[in-house]
């Protein structure tokens, strides 16, 4: 069974800095690509951020030079650096994995989300 946690949420103020991190456990042979989304109330869910197994990286417009995507192939995290936050960043972030091998097959995987939360 593939999990993955993600820690790091909270409230921040505007222009101010958070981390979010995720764990992938479990069985897993190779994840090829890990991405943050988020989802703010009233919206649909929209990727932030994607990273592939060979460090190719897309950005959402909206955070491109404000937040950094990277990941531990060997560990099976990824990470968000947020900076210079803004209130409309203010969301539930969710981990995501895609082609996740394990001994059976390969599947896709979501966290349980955490919320960041942007005000003064």
């Amino acid at each position: 069974q593939v999990r993955l946690v993600e820690s790091g949420g909270g409230l921040a103020q505007p222009g101010g800095s958070l981390r979010l991190s995720c764990a992938a456990s479990g069985s897993i042979f190779r994840i090829n690509t890990m991405a943050w989304y988020r989802q703010a109330p009233g919206k649909q869910r929209e990727l932030v951020a994607r990273i592939t197994s060979g460090a190719s990286i897309i950005y959402a417009d909206s955070v491109k030079g404000r937040f950094t995507i990277s990941r531990d192939n060997a560990k099976n995290t990824v990470s968000l650096q947020m900076n210079s936050l803004k209130p409309e960043d203010t969301a539930i972030y969710y981990c995501y994995a895609a082609g996740v091998v394990v001994a059976v097959g390969m599947s896709d995987y979501w966290g349980q989300g955490t919320q960041v939360t942007v005000s003064s």
